[in-house]
């Protein structure tokens, strides 16, 4: 009975070794499920939604501080300033070579095409908030462009703009917060998803839980699936603009607030285009 119970526990202790060791996989994995999409950015990496691109364009062309900049509240600067570095260090020892590897290999043709097959696959959330905000003509050209270059273009091309004249219209949760006046919160730089604010990051969970394939196949199927995918479209993108960076690193005085005055006036920007086309 004692050889037996020993081994039953030396049994046990190896599988809570092997659970506890797939536990952290899993949340690996469902790190970079979340993640991936903001390491393609164009900083910090930023986030992957269409309405947070350029923010390093902006960047660099944001006056030194004091000039014409925004005053904005900060009060979780330390954790942001933190995780701003983490981040840059993020897309300067991953991604950033991978991405260079990958741009190497692949000409830019095909890879705006890969980004393109993304960009219709991503159609939902930009139906779904738009609809939301009741802009019915916009959510209704996202099925059609959809529809059309799923069909016509195979997802890789644009036959919907180009031929139809029909444009995306980006949107997501975080801009319908704002549209229906829900205080943003603090500005917050999550670590690998860039810069955001409280109601932003919740915008960003809102819209992850939009994959239909969440609530169609094993959970387990999913994660490592959406990983894959998203860990391919942060390269993808990070492959198609390997030179902002430096760019703005090399004019911006102060990065960091560079970047957060150019992505709270982008996100101002946008909802106030929101607004004025409804």
């Amino acid at each position: 009975m004692g050889k037996k119970d020993h081994s039953s526990d030396q049994v046990a202790r190896i599988q809570a070794r092997f659970a506890s060791r797939g536990a952290v996989a899993v949340l690996f994995l469902a790190a970079f499920a979340f993640a991936a999409p903001a390491l393609a950015q164009d900083i910090a990496p930023l986030s992957n939604s269409p309405t947070r691109q350029g923010i390093v364009q902006q960047a660099e062309q944001q006056p030194p501080p004091g000039e014409n900049q925004g005053v904005y509240s900060d009060p979780l600067a330390p954790f942001n300033e933190a995780m701003f570095t983490f981040n840059l260090k993020l897309d300067d020892w991953v991604l950033r070579p991978v991405a260079s590897g990958y741009a190497t290999v692949a000409p830019q043709p095909v890879r705006e095409s890969v980004g393109r097959f993304f960009s219709n696959v991503n159609v939902i959330p930009r139906f779904a908030n738009n609809l939301f905000q009741l802009r019915l003509p916009e959510a209704g050209t996202e099925v059609a462009r959809f529809g059309i270059n799923t069909v016509l273009g195979l997802g890789f091309f644009d036959p919907a703009e180009t031929w139809f004249g029909l444009k995306e219209h980006p949107d997501d949760f975080g801009l319908t917060l704002r549209y229906y006046g829900v205080p943003t919160g603090p500005y917050l730089m999550l670590p690998f998803l860039g810069p955001s604010t409280i109601s932003d990051t919740v915008g960003i969970v809102v819209d992850g839980a939009m994959n239909p394939m969440s609530y169609l196949l094993p959970w387990y199927v999913t994660l490592s699936t959406s990983a894959g995918w998203r860990v391919g479209e942060a390269v993808n993108y990070r492959s198609l603009h390997l030179d902002q960076f430096e760019e703005a690193d090399r004019y911006a005085v102060d990065l960091y607030g560079a970047v957060q005055d150019a992505y709270l006036q982008t996100r101002d920007h946008k909802l106030k285009e929101l607004k004025e086309t409804n």
